[in-house]
């Protein structure tokens, strides 16, 4: 009964330090974390910056290939000899002039060079919205890798705070035997080192769930003091045990849905663009354009036509053409430009490449680490029950005095280790499961149980 007492007691306190600490700083979910953690992300956000960049970048290329349009206007004064286009002689005096123009280019050739810039600004885009969808996947990971580090935390102080309440409880049974003379003293001092070795331990997890609640923070770049737990997330265990998605499967979708692959594959697109659009400068270049406009001008202490009749009829003017630029020499500046691109996209091929054999290295990892977290779930599970049963036993040899202190403190510890194993083994299944997600590309918030 006492013992009893004890324990409702230890329990009841325990309840109350964890209500005080969730009003103080509030428990915080997994969607929560995730999303908070998509809203802040420093590397993700800039990435969004780059995109809206290369988006206002693929639009100004696609209009390049069009006419671009210019209006000029002046006005100023010129005091001094002018010559006056109306009366075709040369004025000495002050004259005020008001013009206007507006010119018109059109590219017809110029070496498919604005062309292959647009594609490649095309590709550019293409690469970093893939860019931005993979650095998405990287935060919910790194997310969901520190989100259940801190659950496991709090698992193992809740693991940590029975077992103070155990050998506390131990610790008075013994007493009261030694003062019987039941068992000896030494009994009661070996007793006293494991309880307060539990509590050391206590403290120890304790220290470790805050520093890792601080890191949880600062991954998704919120304010540590506006929660102090995390909230137990509800994933079908049982569905992840039986989860038997094949290696070919995952190496199919990965190929097919990965975003960095994606990315690299679009990014040696830009460089081949980007190389043949230099390249281009190599031949010539070929523009028509036009240019219509008109002045007005007086004269001071002259009679002046009006400026109706001079900006509308007398000085209209249209000019309309087509020019050529050949490319002579111009110390191989072209080249030089070419052959740096022609680097540049060789790289981006390289690049290519090993982002294909990272993907398959990634899926083989993921797969080999899922069965491995699969089976060690299930050895944790099986140990745990063999470890509670043989506490079980063992302590109740020791009440009966057909075992030692020692014995008893040694299962208790294998008891309590098998707890922490099973609860990790438990927690890297579903961090193992979410990975294999990620590794396929197919890893999403909508996803998010």
């Amino acid at each position: 009964m006492k013992k009893l007492v004890l324990v409702l007691l230890l329990s009841s306190i325990a309840q109350v330090m964890v209500a005080q600490e969730e009003q103080s700083g509030g428990t915080l979910s997994f969607k929560e974390a995730v999303k908070t953690g998509l809203q802040n992300n420093v590397i993700l956000n800039q990435q969004k910056n780059q995109l809206v960049f290369t988006q206002i970048n693929k639009t100004s290329s696609l209009l390049q290939m069009g006419p671009s349009i210019q209006a000029n206007g002046n006005v100023y004064r010129n005091d001094g000899n002018n010559f006056n286009q109306q009366e075709g002689r040369v004025v000495n005096g002050v004259i005020d002039y008001v013009g206007g123009q507006l010119n018109a280019s059109m590219p017809i050739f110029s070496g498919f060079s604005v062309l292959n810039q647009y594609r490649q600004a095309n590709n550019t885009n293409e690469a970093q919205l893939h860019q931005v969808v993979r650095s998405n996947q990287d935060v919910i990971r790194d997310v969901a890798n520190q989100y259940l580090q801190c659950l496991l935390d709090q698992e193992l102080i809740m693991i940590n705070e029975e077992n103070v309440a155990t050998q506390q409880v131990q610790y008075d049974q013994i007493r009261e035997q030694v003062s019987l003379g039941s068992i000896p003293e030494a009994d009661l001092y070996n007793q006293e080192y494991q309880w307060k070795n539990a509590e050391l331990l206590l403290v120890r997890a304790r220290t470790v769930h805050k520093n890792d609640m601080t890191t949880l923070a600062l991954t998704i770049q919120a304010d540590p003091r506006g929660f102090t737990r995390v909230e137990n997330v509800d994933w079908d265990i049982n569905k992840l045990v039986a989860d038997s998605i094949s290696f070919d499967e995952m190496i199919s979708t990965a190929m097919d849905r990965r975003s960095d692959l994606k990315q690299a594959g679009h990014a040696e697109k830009a460089a081949h663009y980007g190389y043949s659009s230099l390249k281009g400068r190599y031949y010539p270049s070929i523009y028509a354009g036009a240019n219509y406009g008109s002045r007005f001008n007086y004269i001071h202490g002259e009679d002046n036509r009006s400026f109706s009749d001079q900006f509308t009829k007398d000085n209209l003017a249209l000019s309309y053409g087509v020019s050529i630029s050949i490319p002579i020499y111009s110390g191989l500046q072209s080249r030089s430009q070419a052959a740096f691109a022609k680097v540049n996209y060789k790289n981006a091929q390289i690049l290519a490449q090993n982002t294909e054999v990272t993907v398959q290295s990634d899926v083989i990892r993921a797969y080999q680490n899922f069965r491995d977290a699969k089976t060690n779930y299930v050895a944790s599970q099986a140990q745990l029950q063999a470890a509670e049963i043989s506490y079980r036993m063992e302590r109740e040899r020791y009440d009966l005095g057909i075992s030692n202190i020692v014995q008893l403190t040694l299962v208790n510890q294998t008891f309590v280790r098998a707890q922490g194993d099973y609860k990790s083994s438990l927690y890297a299944l579903m961090f193992q499961r979410l990975l294999m997600n990620y590794a396929m590309g197919t890893l999403k918030f909508e996803d998010i149980p």
